[in-house]
């Protein structure tokens, strides 16, 4: 029987094919990444919204579930890859015209992997018109650990428009028992009234931070964070309700108020216990202030 003669010198020392993809690859830009989007324009109806236009690009996408013809109450952003890698790209734009009143949320949890170098960008847009009434809220974003994030959420509002929106991270998975003891987190807000800047602020921590956040100073044992926004008519009536129930929450909460605009801070040591906090916080303001897209998302309960 013939067999291949050994092999010598430099050829013996060439990696396998599978061992030199490994070693090639070291950046994110390497790997094949998403590019996606969703774009949403909603009109005005009789209890509801009326849907203007649609743009929807993968792995994004948008359902609206209705009943029989019904207006349009709540709109779920999905991101069908199952998750967000470094490098990914994701962009959602949602404008609530005059009259509309719209509720949009996310089908699941999302899920920030760990990345090599490059942080996956996420970017929301949301506009509501005079005499709107647009709800963000998505579920949660669970942080990897050594993942790396970039999110910039900008709002515009007119005068006369009402809006909630929010935004949460959990650090770690607590199934897992995870720390994070390294990654990067940058997470912007913008808001505009009438198209001049009224709030910004800025989250933000990188391998350095990660060591210090359990600091009482800083986050203490809380890995679970939230910042929700709002703006509308009786400001002072809604600023109450908040600073008001805040006690009664389990969870760090507090509430201040910049430019007309309120913003409401909630930490907590377990996702649980913060989901819960928002669940009651939610019930109780559309309880308060009445119907509209300001309460519990159904998808929240599926």
């Amino acid at each position: 029987m013939l067999s291949s003669p050994p092999l010598t010198g430099a050829t013996a020392d060439l990696p396998s094919s599978a061992s030199y993809e490994r070693a090639r690859i070291r950046t994110d830009s390497h790997l094949q990444r998403a590019e996606g989007g969703g774009r949403m324009v909603l009109g005005g109806a009789r209890n509801g919204a009326r849907i203007v236009e649609v743009f929807q690009r993968s792995p994004i996408r948008i359902m609206i579930p209705r009943v029989a013809g019904s207006a349009v109450e709540e709109a779920v952003f999905i991101n069908t890859s199952g998750g967000i890698a470094g490098g990914d790209r994701l962009d959602c734009n949602v404008t609530a015209l005059a009259e509309a009143s719209i509720a949009v949320t996310s089908q699941a949890a999302e899920k920030v992997y760990r990345a090599l170098n490059e942080p996956a960008r996420i970017a929301t847009k949301l506009k509501a018109c005079e005499a709107a009434k647009l709800a963000w809220l998505p579920q949660e974003t669970i942080i990897f650990n050594w993942a790396r994030l970039s999110r910039k959420t900008e709002i515009d509002v007119a005068s006369g428009a009402e809006l909630l929106a929010l935004e949460w991270l959990v650090l770690g998975r607590a199934a897992h028992g995870e720390d994070m003891v390294g990654g990067h987190i940058s997470d912007t807000w913008h808001v505009k009234k009438d198209g001049r800047l009224i709030w910004a602020d800025c989250f933000r921590a990188t391998d350095g931070t990660f060591p210090n956040l359990k600091r009482n100073a800083l986050l203490s044992s809380c890995k679970a964070i939230a910042t929700l926004i709002y703006f509308g008519p009786d400001f002072a009536a809604r600023l109450e309700f908040f600073r008001g129930i805040a006690a009664s929450l389990k969870c760090h909460c507090a509430a201040t108020c910049v430019s007309g605009l309120i913003v409401v801070r909630l930490a907590a040591p377990l996702s649980s216990d913060l989901s819960l906090a928002l669940r009651t916080l939610l019930q109780q303001f559309s309880q308060q202030f009445g119907p509209g897209p300001f309460r519990v998302p159904k998808m929240w309960s599926c």
